[in-house]
């Protein structure tokens, strides 16, 4: 059975992938576990599916020790949906990510991983697949791990960094401003409206998209 329909009349295929029927679908939220990481800019990967799995009503989301996540699965379209958030804090993400794709035998380029991203200004989100990790941390840790980097990326912009001289490791471990706070609605709207359209059968490409008018 074909895993992605690639569309002919694209020009660069690699970042143009559709699911076919009947597949299985990983869905990755970064973040690092713990009351004192909720509501950090890096930690918007586990907000993003958090979302996305109550507006998809996927059900409640189970601990899997000896897979290293949080879990909650359900059916959406012809399609089974796991979602994660890995346990293992950022750095070592892709140790829960390989033990779930091991489990379940889903193929990198079925894997979408939703991250943040300080690249990219708050107000925007951009998808991809494949690329750099861009300095982070849990992309590279989850690229190494699978062996592979040919897999969707959901990246939401927490930049630009403010104060400009702040170390990055601080900045994206400090709370979203109040500002930010309260466009968080429309951004996890956005973000799980991205991740559903994929798993409905969507293709992913390359593109920008804003939530901030």
């Amino acid at each position: 059975m074909a895993l992605f329909h690639k569309q002919p009349q694209v020009s660069d295929p690699v970042n143009y992938f559709s699911l076919g029927l009947n597949k299985m679908l990983l869905i990755v939220g970064l973040g690092n576990i713990g009351k004192e990481y909720d509501g950090t800019r890096h930690n918007v990967g586990f907000a993003a599916v958090e979302e996305f799995v109550r507006r998809s009503d996927l059900g409640s989301w189970t601990d899997k020790k000896d897979l290293k996540c949080q879990l909650a699965s359900g059916q959406l379209g012809d399609t089974r949906v796991h979602v994660i958030k890995p346990t293992t804090f950022m750095n070592l993400s892709g140790e829960a990510v390989q033990a779930v794709a091991q489990f379940y035998k889903i193929p990198t380029q079925h894997i979408l991983v939703v991250h943040d991203e300080l690249d990219i200004d708050f107000g925007q989100i951009r998808t991809r697949v494949g690329g750099s990790s861009a300095g982070h941390n849990g992309i590279k840790s989850v690229s190494k791990l699978l062996g592979d980097d040919n897999y969707g990326r959901v990246r939401i912009g927490i930049g630009p960094k403010t104060p400009p001289q702040i170390d990055s490791a601080d900045f994206v471990l400090q709370k979203f401003s109040k500002d930010e706070q309260a466009n968080m609605p429309a951004l996890l709207k956005e973000a799980s409206a991205i991740i559903s359209e994929f798993a409905y059968g969507s293709p992913l490409q390359a593109e920008t998209r804003s939530f901030l008018f």
